[in-house]
């Protein structure tokens, strides 16, 4: 009888946890800091997107879950309120013409655990300039198309370029055209991680690819220059 009882009060049992599961209602208490990741030097005014991350057709699906800033020490505390069915969470650390933006999924199991011993690292940018000059004169419609990534992140992505222009250019993107071309990028990588820059140029109905993979460093001015 005491094992028929048992056995009876399972599947109660189950549904109690199961419904406690699914809807984590209430709040997680965060603590932590945002560093510098070469210096461990605090990085303070930092704002913090989060977002509560849920699949949908293998697809994360990004939802947002509030906001907080770092204080004059680098530090934050923060509530985040549990979103009912949601056990991952992203906390986007905003770039500027310091740092670059960060990503970080934490799994409320962890938050629950670890929440107040939080720490955020951010990447050092750094200056970068790739200088284009054309040298030949034919033939007339040579194109040249240039890229770059610094740790893996797409150059457009990581930080906002400028263009100076000299000569004939396309104006698409950044795609050059013709004789005559004198150009200047000025943009910000990531200060000593490898960037990596291409270049590809088609001339005669052929292609020929060039990279130069170079370590920026920062505080420093640094070059890359490509003649063609």
């Amino acid at each position: 009888m005491r094992i028929l009882r048992y056995l009876r009060c399972i599947p109660f049992a189950l549904t109690i946890i199961l419904s406690g599961c699914t809807n984590p209602d209430g709040y997680v208490q965060l603590r932590g800091s945002v560093l510098d990741e070469s210096t461990n030097t605090p990085i303070p005014d930092r704002r913090i997107i989060v977002q509560s991350i849920v699949k949908e057709d293998e697809n994360d699906i990004a939802t947002y879950a509030g906001e907080f800033t770092t204080d004059s020490s680098g530090n934050f505390e923060y509530s985040l309120k549990k979103v009912k069915n949601v056990w991952l969470y992203n906390f986007s650390v905003v770039g500027d013409a310091e740092y670059g933006f960060s990503n970080f999924k934490l799994g409320l199991t962890e938050l629950m655990k670890y929440g107040k011993f939080l720490t955020f690292c951010l990447g050092k940018l750094a200056d970068l300039t790739i200088k284009i000059e054309r040298k030949s004169k034919y033939p007339f419609n040579d194109t040249l198309y240039v890229s770059w990534e610094s740790n893996g992140i797409e150059g457009e992505v990581l930080y906002p370029c400028k263009i100076e222009n000299y000569g004939i250019t396309s104006n698409i993107g950044f795609r050059w055209i013709g004789i005559d071309t004198r150009s200047e990028i000025k943009t910000k990588v990531f200060a000593d991680k490898q960037t990596i820059v291409r270049w590809e140029l088609y001339r005669n109905l052929k292609v020929k690819e060039f990279r130069d993979t170079i370590f920026c460093k920062r505080d420093a001015f640094n070059y890359v220059y490509f003649k063609y």
